[in-house]
């Protein structure tokens, strides 16, 4: 199912038959260096574990470029556990967060994590009606911190040993995007 479309770019509800494409982005070592740590490959039973839980209440797709998947991106509401987490004492503000990677790597670099990222925004905010968008990056990913402040979002709140990666606890910062 089509989420949306922009110009080459488009975003689609991830299925069964992605799997594959999950399990090959994330045994990458160089993909791992940024999602989920180079001493977690995924096999297809952590896949399928991790990315297709009939309950979650994220809606996990698929990005494909020209005719290409070629990474993954996730959205969701904040649920008010998620709001006190991340300090928003107006728990009936609507806030989403979203995740993200480009899995091929020869798609890097080339300005599509930004127009991934801004259309997304654009997506939440006329579908969902939302008044901010957050997202977790740590720290030391500098790229995606680039990235996500071409598209507006804020660095507004450090969080302290937020995310575990590579065996270590590490900073993230938490950013925004405010309408």
């Amino acid at each position: 199912m089509l989420i949306f479309e922009r110009g080459n770019l488009r975003v689609r509800k991830l299925s069964n038959k992605d799997a594959d494409y999950l399990v090959q982005w994330l045994s990458n070592p160089l993909v791992l260096q940024y999602y989920a740590g180079r001493d977690r490959p995924h096999n297809m039973e952590m896949v399928r574990e991790i990315f297709f839980q009939e309950e979650d209440s994220e809606t996990r797709c698929i990005v494909e470029y020209g005719s290409k998947s070629i990474g993954y991106i996730q959205f969701y509401e904040l649920d008010d556990e998620g709001k006190e987490k991340y300090g928003y004492t107006n728990l009936k503000e609507k806030i989403y967060g979203t995740d993200q990677f480009i899995g091929e790597v020869d798609y890097w670099n080339k300005g599509i994590g930004k127009l991934l990222v801004s259309s997304m925004v654009n997506y939440l905010i006329t579908e969902f009606n939302v008044s901010k968008i957050v997202m977790d990056p740590e720290t030391w990913n500098v790229r995606a911190i680039v990235c996500y402040e071409k598209c507006g979002f804020k660095k507004v709140k450090l969080l302290p040993k937020h995310e575990l990666h590579e065996g270590e606890l590490r900073d993230s910062w938490l950013m925004e995007f405010s309408m």
